[in-house]
């Protein structure tokens, strides 16, 4: 299975979450890892939860179940490493996908339940770790039957959303903005290449017919 770290590529036949019913991301607020009243920045109150944190705690999880060639899949480019940096720009689509291999078999996850990346990823952490509680308290084939609806069956190909880096129900003003970003860093004049545009183009195409 091969998948990359960006842009997003979701899971083929993961149902999406449209936009109006996403939730706020602070509704992540991390208590757990504070003291009582506080968030993770220490500021008392509500906070939204950080990029970085919900990151690392998910690599965390991850690490703990004992998953391999694990792969964080964003809108937000990765470092030289394939690490999810936050992006300091609007990414359009703040789903999350996680593929990696356990016990040999493939697997993949997603979530864009919440309005942000970072929310996106604490709740996969959460899931990841309510389901090591199974094993944890003897539960080995309980977590084992858990998992199985997240066997990867094939890698996931890039929809004109994804191409995008867009949501499926994304208005044909939100596909035209992004196709104008992304345009100026694949351009062949810009450092890009013909077939980067080429693909560009296509997907601004795919996306407008759809929303005809």
């Amino acid at each position: 299975m091969t998948v990359e770290a960006y842009p997003l590529q979701w899971p083929q036949g993961w149902p999406r979450t449209p936009s109006h019913q996403q939730q706020r991301g602070w509704q992540f607020k991390q208590a757990r890892y504070a003291t009582p009243g506080q968030n993770w920045s220490g500021v008392t109150g509500r906070g939204l939860v950080t990029f970085a944190k919900a990151r690392d705690q998910l690599y965390e999880e991850l690490r703990k179940l004992g998953a391999g060639k694990v792969v964080v899949s964003t809108n937000h480019k990765p470092d030289r490493y394939g690490i999810p940096t936050e992006s300091k720009r609007s990414v359009g689509d703040e789903g999350v996908a996680i593929y990696f291999q356990l016990k040999g078999r493939p697997m993949a996850m997603a979530c864009d339940r919440f309005d942000n990346a970072a929310a996106n990823m604490r709740s996969l952490g959460l899931a990841i770790e309510a389901m090591r509680q199974l094993e944890r308290h003897g539960g080995g084939t309980m977590m084992e039957r858990a998992f199985t609806g997240f066997v990867a069956l094939e890698a996931p190909g890039k929809s004109w959303w994804d191409v995008l880096q867009v949501r499926p129900d994304a208005t044909a003003d939100a596909i035209e903005a992004n196709f104008r970003r992304l345009a100026r860093d694949r351009h062949p004049d810009r450092g890009g290449s013909n077939a980067a545009m080429a693909e560009l183009n296509e997907a601004r195409a795919a996306g407008l017919a759809a929303r005809q």
